[in-house]
């Protein structure tokens, strides 16, 4: 049994210890913050230490760690945190629900968190500190690198390349056999047709309010 530290205190690291204590191969021993945020010192009836002192308290030739943290600041957030245990010594879980379904010849980093639904096709490797949210489609042959946040329903299509830090809405959509540039931010519902430049934003089209009220429709199909 591999006894886990996460990083956080917070919504992500709540969720990450539901998954986590659904594995029997998983103890999550203690959760750590920087000690200007760990006032409570206690959280889910588990311990909370200082990111300082966690070395101390928690050796990392005995403990791995996870770090779940979500997209803010563009995943750097979390590869600042995932990278600074790292200096520390610490090995990294990954995480990968059973309820996903995961081809053979995938290649899965350290410090990813893969939820349920996700379909990841033959031989896509995916790098370190990846999150893919429920219910996505990753195509044949298609690579995400490091530090990408992927939101739910969002599909990838075969032999596409992401580079590092990228973030993708729900419902995306990405057509085969591009790249995407790093540091883009592809927002819900967008559909990339062609290979895109680092840094770019894309916005999905916000459907447009009707002008009538509910109230018409409802007496039309009462």
């Amino acid at each position: 049994m591999k006894k886990v530290i996460i990083f956080g205190n917070g919504q992500m690291a709540e969720i990450a210890h539901v998954y986590l204590a659904q594995d029997p191969s998983l103890e999550v021993v203690a959760f750590t913050v920087d000690g200007k945020y760990n006032v409570e010192k206690n959280f889910r009836g588990i311990p909370v230490v200082n990111f300082e002192d966690v070395v101390n308290d928690y050796p990392p030739d005995e403990f791995v760690m996870f770090v779940p943290i979500g997209a803010k600041h563009l995943n750097e957030l979390r590869a600042e945190k995932y990278l600074a245990a790292k200096s520390m010594g610490y090995r990294f879980i990954s995480y990968v629900s059973p309820h996903a379904q995961v081809s053979p010849e995938v290649e899965i980093g350290e410090n990813c968190f893969i939820f349920e639904n996700n379909v990841i096709q033959p031989s896509v490797r995916i790098g370190n500190n990846v999150i893919l949210w429920s219910g996505n489609h990753v195509g044949h042959h298609s690579i995400i690198k490091d530090h990408c946040f992927v939101a739910s329903h969002v599909v990838i299509s075969g032999c596409v390349v992401i580079e590092p830090y990228c973030y993708f809405g729900v419902n995306a959509t990405i057509r085969d056999a591009i790249t995407i540039g790093e540091k883009c931010i592809i927002g819900a519902g967008a559909l990339i047709l062609k290979s895109t430049k680092d840094k770019q934003v894309f916005r999905g089209q916000q459907t447009e309010a009707l002008r009538l009220s509910s109230d018409v429709i409802k007496a039309k199909v009462a």
